[in-house]
């Protein structure tokens, strides 16, 4: 059974940083597209960015220059870097394995004065 674990959510402030990590079990990430959402309280779940196994990447538009994907094939996970924080970026992350219909229990991120 897949399991997708995510971690490094948090509170910061507007302009803000957080790194976020999924771990991913009981498959190889090698040869899978990976992907972040995100969902926002009473919202739905975003796409927010993916990445193929040769690390191109691409991103929604509220994305692109302040957020930056990367994954590790050997340790099997998948990071989002998140710069320039703002309040509308609150909400619970999740990571995601293509043609898995598998979720984490996602991380959360606040950002809030």
């Amino acid at each position: 059974q897949v399991q997708l674990v995510e971690s490094g959510g948090g509170a910061v402030q507007p302009g803000g940083s957080l790194r976020l990590s999924c771990v991913i079990k009981e498959t190889e990430i090698y040869g899978k597209y990976l992907a972040w959402y995100r969902q926002a309280p009473g919202g739905s779940r975003d796409w927010i960015t993916g990445i193929t196994t040769d690390g191109t990447a691409n991103y929604a538009d509220f994305a692109k220059g302040r957020f930056t994907v990367s994954r590790d094939n050997t340790k099997n996970t998948i990071e989002l870097q998140m710069n320039s924080l703002k309040p509308d970026d609150t909400g619970v992350y999740y990571c995601k394995v293509a043609k898995f219909p598998i979720w984490g229990q996602g991380t959360q991120v606040t950002v809030s004065a």
